[in-house]
């Protein structure tokens, strides 16, 4: 079962045509759900995020997961094109989400509608849309994986110039909060929090993690936030600072976290720990399928589902990360002419 690629394009049309903001992705869902009825197959929806299987689905088989994002970041005032009109022009496709992750999550829908009705396929195939990867949203796809049959492995489409990431940088925002004693800013009552805060800071500053990854270099910790003090004559009893940890597969996020609160003489509060960095080896058959047929392989610093996924993943797809959440966002046309392309012959390796 083939859809045209004339018809790929449309959907990725409608699709910018219909806004789709983290947490509002409720019509993105319901044309999805009908255009996948329209074809007769079988969505499922969960929230806003919606499933398909193959047609041969067999449950003694492992399954493969194929995901991208329907959602997407709120345009910025700097477009030039109405974000919501998909105009191709010298084949760019312009619109809000074209290259995040529009055109991934359409060329995966048609790698998963070629293999579709195909019968005795190795492993079988899900497709999985998910809502709220913008904000790693807990109505995402965290919500939808327990919902899903075991996953042996997956691939997230995400702009990447169709190289393989193997590996991807986790997230974790710590809140940090330094306690001193207020006074009269004239005398020498008091002990000054934000003092204090300046010694952890350049404590955080000057810190180096002992392992460093090949593909992900070292993990880093930057300070992006500092509040403290109400007014000029008064010593402030407590500083706030923020550290934004971006980690690596050297580290898991709680390891990071006990050797921050083992350095600091701030108390340290982390928001989350759930969002991982990811690795999987190169030995690895997907991996090595890519290597096959001519990919490059690399480590990425951007976030993306892969760190809610407890299994296997690798991140690919058509586009270029630098353009996400730019003013007039786009694709090029044959981009995704050629992740299809490359989707197909990845996966007929594996299942065929």
């Amino acid at each position: 079962m083939k859809i045209p690629f004339e018809e790929v394009i449309e959907v990725l049309q409608n699709l910018i045509r219909i806004p789709s903001p983290s947490r509002g992705e409720e019509i993105t869902a319901d044309f999805l759900y009908k255009y996948f009825k329209s074809k007769n197959l079988d969505p499922v929806r969960h929230l806003n995020n919606i499933y398909i299987k193959n047609k041969y689905f067999d449950s003694q088989k492992k399954n493969i997961l194929l995901n991208s994002h329907l959602d997407t970041v709120k345009p910025n005032p700097e477009w030039n094109h109405d974000p919501y009109n998909p105009i191709i022009i010298d084949g760019k496709l312009y619109g809000l989400g074209s290259n995040d992750a529009g055109g991934s999550l359409v060329s995966l829908l048609a790698t998963f509608i070629h293999f579709y009705d195909k019968k005795n396929l190795k492993y079988n195939i899900i497709f999985l849309m998910s809502a709220e990867e913008e904000i790693s949203g807990k109505g995402g796809v965290e919500s939808v994986l327990p919902e899903l049959d075991s996953i042996t492995f997956g691939i997230v489409g995400e702009p990447t110039e169709m190289k393989m990431a193997i590996a991807e940088k986790g997230l974790m925002v710590i809140d940090c909060i330094s306690h001193g004693r207020s006074g009269h800013a004239a005398g020498e009552e008091g002990v000054n929090s934000i003092y204090l805060a300046i010694k952890d800071i350049e404590r955080i500053r000057n810190f180096r993690f002992p392992k460093k990854s090949k593909l992900l270099g070292e993990v880093k910790m930057t300070v992006t936030m500092i509040k403290a003090g109400a007014q000029h004559n008064v010593i402030p009893e407590s500083c706030h600072f923020v550290i934004d940890v971006r980690s690596t597969d050297s580290y898991t996020n709680e390891e990071i976290l006990k050797n921050i609160r083992d350095h600091l003489s701030s108390e340290v509060n982390v928001r989350s720990i759930r969002l991982q960095p990811s690795f999987i080896s190169k030995n690895h058959k997907l991996v090595k399928s890519a290597c096959d047929i001519g990919l490059s392989l690399f480590g990425s610093s951007t976030l993306s589902d892969q760190a809610l996924m407890s299994f296997p993943t690798v991140k690919i797809g058509p586009g270029n990360s630098k353009r996400s959440h730019t003013a007039d966002e786009f694709i090029q046309v044959n981009e995704i002419k050629e992740a299809i392309e490359i989707y197909v012959k990845l996966l007929e390796r594996l299942i065929l």
